[in-house]
């Protein structure tokens, strides 16, 4: 959060953070002002890109995508160019992609079906970024996608 960021607008941003479905009149409500007022308040942190979007985050299991893995990419030609977000943004199976500090470039967080389709798309990504992988399995998710603690 920036520190310009105007108290309303705070308050605005931590409601529709903990609930994005938040209809106008009651984010109104929650933070004392009229529904025209957030209306065009929201808007304007969309149009600043403070507010990136909303999404239904989805249960992986019911939607057939049960094995969720972290990928570390570390290049194996240290020379390359670091274009490893556009080689690999066509992949569906990565849902996340972060730039990191230490050893690795980027860590993937991707959602496959199976064990044998994660092997299928380490292939794959290993072919079109020209990278080596370390692949840690999850297990279980006590808890994801929390609110930002703004």
């Amino acid at each position: 959060m920036s520190a310009a960021l105007e108290p309303v607008d705070k308050a605005i941003a931590r409601e529709l953070n903990a609930d994005g479905r938040c209809s106008f009149t009651d984010l109104a409500a929650r933070v004392g002002l009229s529904v025209s007022a957030v209306h065009q308040r929201v808007r304007r942190l969309e149009e600043r890109g403070l507010i990136k979007g909303y999404t239904a985050r989805l249960d992986g299991n019911q939607i057939g995508l049960p094995l969720t893995a972290l990928i570390s990419l570390t290049p194996t030609d240290p020379a390359a160019p670091d274009d490893y977000p556009q080689r690999l943004e066509h992949i569906r199976e990565i849902e996340s992609c972060y730039s990191v500090a230490g050893d690795e470039s980027y860590v993937l967080l991707v959602r496959v079906p199976s064990p044998r389709d994660l092997e299928e798309l380490l292939r794959r990504i290993r072919e079109v970024a020209k990278v080596s992988t370390r692949t840690t399995v999850v297990l279980s998710t006590p808890f994801e996608g929390r609110p930002a603690p703004i």
